[in-house]
């Protein structure tokens, strides 16, 4: 979970899990984390129950974007899912910052866990740039919808306009290889940037698959200290270059690096370049 400033406050009936963040959370081990940051959810659901209520669902990004680039650790959602099975619960995963090939692996994100959600919510790139976005379930949820005939109406679901614009994304997406390409540009993208933080000790963590990349700026590698002003002000300059990235996470200090599926080799080569030449700017003043 994550704080940030603005809204009404979180409501009584929704309840956060602790972020399986392997760089700074609790758990660390890769190989353990994902069990060990996912049996929480079994002592969450025990609290709702001892409350006399039920669990409904759970909800989560299949890779945490505005969380700060988290990619869950192996065995997470597995063992979440199963807990909110047990229960009752539905398991719903978030693919629209990062679903339709963006990681490299398959078109959704949820498949590296190994699992199956009973619903899946996707927008952003569905449309590339046409707003648009769906729901995916499973039939017997469907089915349940549709049998306790809740009141639904939707000006524009389904008009022809946004259908065209959908399947001629996902026909680009096939015929020009694009999760192939995000695969083998984020390797180049990865191994380069961690090749930069050995240069740099500001850069306390690399990380992300595919073009869903993100980097950890911290004060000191061993205290883990977030330096959210050094990776401002290396976004500000990148800005400068006309290169956009952004910032995220509970400390606002790791830099989001999400660009179009059709970015190339080329284009990786010009932003480790000018991201090289940003931290160095920033940290050392040349």
């Amino acid at each position: 979970s994550t704080q940030s400033t603005g809204g009404i406050g979180q409501p009584e009936f929704i309840h956060k899990m602790e972020l399986p963040d392997t760089y700074r959370g609790e758990f660390r081990d890769p190989d353990t984390a994902g069990e060990k940051f996912g049996a929480q959810a079994e002592k969450l659901i025990q609290d709702i129950e001892s409350k006399n209520a039920k669990l409904a669902g759970f909800m989560a990004e299949s890779a945490l974007s505005c969380g700060g680039q988290i990619i869950l650790p192996k065995g997470y959602l597995s063992t979440v899912y199963k807990a909110v099975r047990n229960a009752g619960g539905l398991c719903i995963a978030d693919e629209v910052q990062v679903g339709f090939g963006r990681c490299g692996q398959g078109m959704w994100v949820f498949e590296t866990q190994g699992v199956i959600p009973d619903i899946v919510t996707i927008g952003k790139p569905m449309g590339n740039g046409h707003p648009m976005a769906a729901v995916v379930t499973r039939r017997v949820v469907a089915d349940r919808f549709q049998a306790n005939r809740p009141e639904y109406f939707n000006t524009y679901g389904g008009n022809s306009v946004s259908m065209a614009v959908g399947m001629a994304v996902l026909d680009v997406i096939e015929s020009e290889g694009l999760i192939a390409h995000a695969r083998e540009t984020g390797e180049l993208l990865l191994e380069q940037l961690k090749m930069l933080q050995e240069k740099h000790a500001v850069m306390g963590d690399v990380r992300g698959f595919g073009l869903f990349l993100g980097v950890e700026f911290v004060k000191s590698r061993s205290t883990r200290e977030p330096d959210a002003n050094t990776a401002v002000a290396v976004k500000k300059e990148m800005y400068r270059n006309r290169i956009i990235v952004s910032t995220e996470g509970m400390y606002n200090n790791i830099i989001k690096f999400k660009p179009p599926m059709v970015f190339s080799k080329e284009n990786a080569w010009h932003f480790l370049e000018h991201f090289d030449r940003a931290v160095t700017m920033v940290t050392k003043g040349v």
